[in-house]
């Protein structure tokens, strides 16, 4: 549990690293998801981004085209109101103008309404659950034939809350332990037959709006900013270094 996952030291980026890599990221218009999304650009990597902001999206789309980093490919889905077919539609997108997919990066997340679980308001939670855990399970299963067929990797972003019991997490909290439950039964049906790598990593606090929202007594200096966990994560999907099968992770400063 918790093992240790360093950014690299040097913040030199390789433009070929990970050329020909093909990435999906939800939650790509999000503090973490942008950065990573950036970072992955810059090594090569052929991006999709998905996120319920098209404007966020749209950003970051010219955030990499400016840097001249290619064009990301933009996917703008709510996954609040995602269903099966959509990400079946997904997958056979990915597919045609791709090829496949590589890697799979589930940073999206709602932090619900935090609470204590006395007082949580049913409908926050429903929200969170849905968005934290079936949704990331849905749209899992429906890339794992892509996935199976590029050998790729699943990488699920978790949180302290999903590995310990904090109080007033609330919703959020039970659905990333439900993320750790869905990285550790995907790590478990490894196979030569089904060689698709599951992982999931903490990146611990970064400096984002929903955590503004969260910890509003926190000033922005106390945290660091994305982009050091997203060097950390950015390690994952680097096809020279195969992360550990059912690990799970936590940034290390």
């Amino acid at each position: 549990m918790n093992q240790p996952l360093p950014a690299p030291a040097d913040a030199t980026l390789d433009p070929t690293r990970l050329s020909g890599q093909r990435i999906l990221i939800t939650g790509a218009a999000g503090a973490l998801g942008s950065a990573l999304a950036e970072q992955l650009a810059a090594q090569g990597a052929d991006t999709v981004l998905l996120d319920k902001s098209l404007n966020g999206l749209e950003a970051l789309h010219d955030r990499i085209e400016a840097a001249g980093h290619g064009q990301p490919a933009l996917y703008p889905l709510d996954l609040m109101g995602a269903g099966p077919d959509d990400y079946a539609e997904l997958a056979d997108r990915l597919a045609e103008s791709l090829g496949g997919v590589d890697a799979v990066v589930h940073a999206a997340a709602d932090f619900g309404s935090p609470a204590p679980l006395s007082l949580y308001d049913p409908q926050a939670w429903l929200k969170c659950l849905h968005v934290n855990i079936n949704a990331a399970f849905l749209l899992t299963q429906a890339l794992l034939g892509l996935l199976r067929d590029s050998q790729g990797r699943v990488i699920f972003i978790s949180d302290a809350a999903g590995r310990s019991g904090q109080a007033a997490m609330g919703a959020y909290g039970v659905s990333k332990w439900a993320v750790e439950g869905l990285a550790a039964t995907l790590a478990a049906e490894y196979s030569a037959a089904h060689p698709v790598i599951s992982c999931s990593v903490d990146p611990g606090a970064i400096q984002s709006t929903l955590r503004r929202q969260l910890f509003t007594g926190e000033t922005v200096d106390e945290v660091p900013t994305a982009e050091i966990a997203a060097r950390a994560v950015a390690t994952l999907v680097d096809p020279a270094a195969t992360p550990a099968n059912g690990a799970m992770y936590r940034v290390s400063r």
